[in-house]
């Protein structure tokens, strides 16, 4: 995992007013909850008196309480009740907190900080220069048995698209791959894919290629865009949960009518479209060894994999920062 970002690891929807989920993210079992106001709240997901999961217990007002002998602990994880000691009780508890982890929510996702406290920054990745909202978008999950930079790599993988993706969006037998041409951006980068039918003619260089009105976008840690149209735009954000599993949450934008009860049935009409795309995918990426990628690997690598070259060159800067 690369330290000190903030990675996309779960709806805001998943965990409502006065309920708590427990998840496994980034090798980290956690209990995230919201109080009665609202508020998010992520705690290590284990208690520290008797070491029960403060998943099985309940919000009780600010705090979370273990289901096991009633301890209760605030969103800094601060222990702040101990039933057994009494209401009375002035005795010092400090020892009792339990670790909490910062966590934040834009775009109706939560962002879960992994690293060092001290060098949290303010930067949510989100693509908030082509999505606002007059877009309505549905959502779907899937879990993959994959490291999540597997996932990342195959959404950024041009050179796949007429083998995997034969009989829906690799139509054409586009087996000839030109570039493809690579830009940065703030956080990450940009590329299209440049296939074309292979009548015997030699590919052409990056530098002769384009960036389509289709294109694909990436943020690091683990944000990804597919940009259609300017009306149209599928995003994936891949939740590690350990160094072998991923959940993929891919949503499907639409504001193709400008009529959101309308943009809302193509959205979710649209996801079953990407269901379809993403298994095609997922049979393949989830063979794939070692389950991680790495920048330095035994792995031969086309000259179509630029993308994918790139994205493991500033994956492996960022870890070294």
């Amino acid at each position: 995992m690369i330290s000190n970002q903030w990675y996309a690891i779960l709806p805001s929807k998943a965990v409502k007013k006065n309920q708590i989920v427990g998840v496994k993210r980034l090798n980290l079992e956690l209990a995230l909850f919201r109080t009665d106001k609202g508020e998010l709240g992520c705690v290590v997901d284990q208690c520290t008196h008797r070491g029960a999961a403060l998943s099985r217990g309940k919000v009780k007002g600010d705090c979370i309480q273990c289901p096991f002998h009633g301890l209760q602990f605030d969103q800094t994880g601060r222990c702040t009740f101990i039933p057994a000691n009494g209401k009375a009780s002035v005795q010092d508890i400090s020892r009792y907190n339990v670790k909490h982890y910062p966590v934040r929510e834009s775009n109706d996702i939560i962002y879960f900080w992994y690293g060092d406290p001290e060098k949290i920054t303010d930067g949510l990745s989100f693509f908030n220069e082509d999505i606002n909202a007059s877009y309505v978008y549905s959502e779907i999950e899937d879990h993959w048995n994959s490291h999540y930079s597997r996932c990342i790599e195959n959404q950024l993988d041009v050179v796949h698209l007429p083998f995997v993706h034969y009989n829906t969006i690799g139509r054409g037998n586009k087996t000839l791959v030109n570039g493809p041409k690579i830009e940065f951006v703030p956080g990450g980068l940009v590329t299209s894919a440049n296939n074309e039918a292979d009548v015997g003619q030699s590919p052409k260089a990056a530098t002769e290629c384009v960036i389509k009105p289709t294109y694909l976008k990436f943020l690091f840690p683990n944000i990804w865009m597919n940009h259609i149209s300017d009306k149209i735009k599928v995003i994936i954000y891949f939740a590690p949960v350990d160094d072998e599993n991923t959940i993929l949450y891919i949503r499907f934008y639409s504001k193709a009518t400008g009529l959101k009860p309308l943009d809302g049935l193509i959205a979710f009409f649209g996801k079953f479209g990407n269901r379809i795309i993403e298994r095609q995918d997922k049979r393949v990426v989830i063979t794939q060894k070692p389950k991680a990628s790495a920048y330095k690997s035994h792995e031969k690598l086309l000259s179509g994999d630029g993308p994918i070259i790139q994205y493991r060159r500033i994956r492996e800067e960022l870890k070294n920062q």
